[in-house]
């Protein structure tokens, strides 16, 4: 064992086997439920999570990482030292960097954002961990704080969507919940319901709504039958290529950012 910057906060030398079957076992939904735990890595992933509203367990890092972390900022959390080739052994990602978190899935109170009030992002089926992670972190850059997804959409603590926020998953709330039932109640209280559809108005020249919900399909599908009837506002992003051989669609992560840039341009 040693000591911490002089404190008496004792940092473990080495990753037990315990651990390390842990934190595979936190690739698969199943356990991540069972263990209520999710894995963060990388060097910025784990300080960002440390400032956040996540709760962490454990960080594995390098001696250089782990001493200059902020002591206020760990109080309370396990730290083991590790060299790269332990970390590597422990880590899912094919190049880790110096640190790995394992973290508190948080309890979701089950209230869900006010449409009247902010804009929301509603995913409907996504399937690519990495396309959810995107959307995360898109809809942190652009100020949209709560994102509700289907029971359907992938799981946010999948550790490639985890990555994929880049650290906004301690700063954006994902919730997961029957949409018809939610659109269905946001409709009828008079919410601005917007959805993406290859035959839908054009983003740029129809009226939107600094309030209300944005509501994406599935990356094949779109959106699905028992949600098309809640959207009041069909809109589609045009394409400018100079003649129509041209990209059939937009990936959904980078059809969620040009909306959401047209929304917050119009209403800053």
């Amino acid at each position: 064992m040693t000591y911490f910057r002089r404190t008496f906060k004792k940092i473990s030398k080495v990753i037990s086997k315990n651990s390390i079957k842990l934190i595979k076992s936190l690739e698969y939904r199943k356990y991540r439920l069972v263990h209520q735990l999710f894995l963060a890595e990388g060097n910025k992933m784990v300080t960002d999570l440390l400032r956040s509203r996540i709760k962490i367990r454990t960080i594995i890092g390098t001696p250089e990482f782990l001493q200059g972390l902020n002591e206020q900022e760990i109080r309370g959390i396990e730290l083991t030292e590790a060299m790269g080739d332990e970390i590597r052994n422990a880590s899912l990602l094919r190049n880790p960097q110096d640190a790995l978190a394992i973290c508190h899935i948080p309890e979701d109170s089950g209230t869900l954002p006010d449409p009247s009030r902010n804009l929301v992002i509603c995913l409907d089926n996504i399937q690519d961990p990495g396309n959810l992670g995107t959307i995360v972190r898109i809809a942190d850059w652009f100020g949209v704080m709560h994102v509700v997804c289907s029971p359907g959409t992938a799981d946010i603590f999948n550790p490639k969507a985890v990555q994929a926020t880049m650290g906004s998953i301690g700063r954006v709330k994902v919730s997961y919940f029957p949409l018809a039932e939610w659109l269905g109640n946001a409709a009828a209280e008079g919410n601005f319901i917007a959805g993406t559809f290859l035959g839908g108005e054009n983003l740029y020249s129809t009226e939107l709504s600094p309030a209300g919900i944005l509501v994406m399909g599935n990356e094949g599908k779109g959106i699905s039958e028992e949600v098309v009837p809640f959207i009041g506002k069909r809109i589609h992003i045009p394409s400018f290529s100079a003649d129509n051989n041209h990209a059939e669609s937009l990936n959904v992560a980078m059809a969620t950012a040009v909306v959401c840039s047209e929304f917050r341009r119009r209403y800053q």
